[in-house]
């Protein structure tokens, strides 16, 4: 099989629902920061793979006539809060399997206010196992579906491991000093300790500014095969593995709320890459980690081996997830600060770490980055643990 490249990313400004533009504009501007940004057009795109949670069949083709109607394969892809990295997994297995020599993967959200909810009342609910098997360890709840799963999983952390709540406050800290030098990043204030953990209570040992707010954006990634690069004289930064996995079967009897928020899952995808690519986990410098609440970054420290089991609270009160840390992770800020625009979200990751891998990163800039990892987590589920090399 061909190797893949990034060669061009792209996203829009991630803002609050009721202040974006309507998704086919989010869109057009993500493509075509894309496509210039790799020096090609529409016209070199061979597949499409568009990305999005909240929206109806075909609107991907919708979005990407925006920018050129070219006949080319369009497939619209949903894979809960994993959609946009999954438009990016398959995206790379077109150009692998020959279908294509380039791939665009875009993915936008138009979110409604408000937490997560059902789309399609009256259908079978696919988050219902998830929620029952949660609901039978942590008792009955009126909060939102994701803050019940990702509340039972911090009280089964904090209980295991004796982690302190001010160490979940304090990776919101972290989130928001790092989105402060994101341009496109919506919450780019700072916050304290005591403001996080005096912001209104959600479940369990969760408060609201532990949470990612729901968010509209769109973002863009041009995938070409190695032969293609070559030809045309481009760099890019290479895919150097991939895992796109779901749950394993024990998920919804084992009684852990930790396992039905992914980390078996996460763990898995990410041992799969280091098996494939023969990189140490202890060589990553700098990763993207799905915070959609500060709960499951701290699980993803572990899950993804950048610390040890038991270890992730250290290694926030070590400041070894921050710049001058040994792995900085969420440099964009994170769901948490940048936003989670779910069909944008994997695909801003990987927007992030390609300007990281070329030291085009700015202010946030990790200094000689050459591995990057990417963790972009769906409940109920898919779990996508990407890694990046420096051309």
């Amino acid at each position: 099989m061909t190797g893949v490249q990034v060669a061009g990313v792209g996203m829009t400004h991630f803002c609050k629902p009721g202040a974006s533009p309507p998704f086919t504009d989010m869109a057009r501007e993500a493509i075509i920061a894309a496509l210039e940004d790799a020096g090609l057009t529409m016209a070199d795109v061979g597949h499409v793979i568009a990305g999005y949670m909240y929206g109806d069949t075909t609107s991907g083709q919708r979005a990407v006539y925006e920018v050129g109607i070219t006949g080319v394969p369009v497939v619209n892809v949903n894979n809960a809060c994993a959609t946009g990295s999954t438009a990016l997994y398959l995206a790379r297995r077109m150009i692998e399997a020959g279908a294509a020599d380039v791939a665009l993967a875009v993915g936008f959200e138009q979110m409604p206010r408000g937490a997560i909810d059902r789309s399609f009342p009256g259908w079978p609910d696919p988050w219902g196992p998830s929620l029952a098997a949660t609901q039978a360890v942590e008792g009955p709840s009126d909060a939102p579906f994701a803050c019940q799963l990702f509340g039972g999983a911090a009280r089964e952390y904090m209980e295991r491991t004796g982690c302190s709540l001010e160490t979940l406050a304090e990776i919101q800290v972290k989130a928001r000093r790092h989105a402060a030098a994101n341009e496109h990043a919506m919450f780019r204030a700072p916050l304290t300790v005591r403001e996080i953990l005096d912001s209104a209570p959600v479940v369990g040992p969760l408060t609201r500014l532990m949470c990612c707010p729901p968010t509209c954006g769109a973002a863009a990634a041009v995938l070409c095969s190695d032969d293609f690069m070559r030809r045309r004289g481009l760099s890019g930064v290479s895919i150097r593995a991939q895992a796109l996995v779901s749950d394993s079967p024990d998920v919804f009897t084992a009684g852990s709320p930790m396992k039905l928020v992914g980390v078996d899952m996460a763990r898995r995808a990410a041992d799969q890459v280091y098996e494939a690519s023969g990189v140490d986990p202890r060589d990553i410098r700098v990763a993207e980690l799905h915070d959609c609440f500060t709960i499951n970054e701290l699980l993803a420290y572990e899950a993804v081996r950048l610390a040890p089991e038991g270890g992730a609270e250290q290694f926030v009160r070590d400041g070894d997830n921050t710049h001058g840390g040994r792995c900085v992770t969420n440099p964009s800020g994170g769901l948490l600060s940048k936003g989670h625009p779910i069909g944008a979200t994997g695909l801003a990751q990987c927007a992030e770490l390609v300007w990281q891998l070329r030291g085009q990163a700015g202010a946030r800039q990790v200094p000689d980055a050459r591995l990057a990892l990417q963790h972009n987590l769906g409940l109920a589920g898919a779990c996508v643990v990407t890694l990046y090399e420096r051309a």
